[in-house]
């Protein structure tokens, strides 16, 4: 009983920084961002309750970019990483957010989406193309916006890193 009223203060919280935060059931489809009778649409829920990539990668690491990106206004925070080869083709992505599902399922879609491409290619992946595969209610677009700048301060750190490296050289 005790995980339960911990995970309803939990909620109360999340609640309370972000308003938009709905505290939802797993498995509870018709639930909404503030509490209306539009569900959110199966991909958010498929990517909130089997979230890909998740984990961390060696922040210390050459050829790992890590890009941490927070919402002051919702409290949502997002950490991003990739692994990046000689020929900067991201072999390998992670993520750790700390947010409601909309953030949860943004950053899911995000590294899914940077694996394979090149550091360059992945610059052009906007918030609005995330927003438009989760089918992202108007109040959550931030979170579409952090996943998008996570992406951008991963590929910076790592390009970053390589400067650095190559000056050292």
């Amino acid at each position: 009983m005790l995980a339960a009223a911990s995970l309803r203060r939990v909620a109360r919280i999340a609640h309370s920084r972000c308003p938009a935060f709905a505290p939802v059931a797993v498995g509870d489809t018709n639930a909404t961002a503030g509490g209306g009778r539009r569900g959110y649409h199966e991909n958010i829920i498929e990517h909130y309750e089997n979230p890909r990539n998740v984990g961390s990668l060696d922040k210390n690491d050459d050829d790992v970019g890590t890009g941490l990106v927070g919402a002051p206004a919702c409290g949502d925070v997002m950490k991003l990483q990739i692994k990046v080869d000689e020929n900067g083709i991201i072999q390998d992505s992670k993520f750790k957010t700390f947010g409601c599902g909309s953030a949860i399922a943004s950053s899911s879609v995000a590294t899914e989406w940077v694996k394979g491409k090149h550091v360059d290619e992945v610059l052009a992946i906007k918030n609005t193309d995330i927003a438009a595969h989760l089918k992202l209610p108007p109040v959550k677009l931030h979170c579409s916006m952090l996943a998008e700048d996570a992406i951008r301060a991963s590929v910076n750190d790592w390009k970053a890193k390589k400067e650095a490296k190559n000056a050292a050289a």
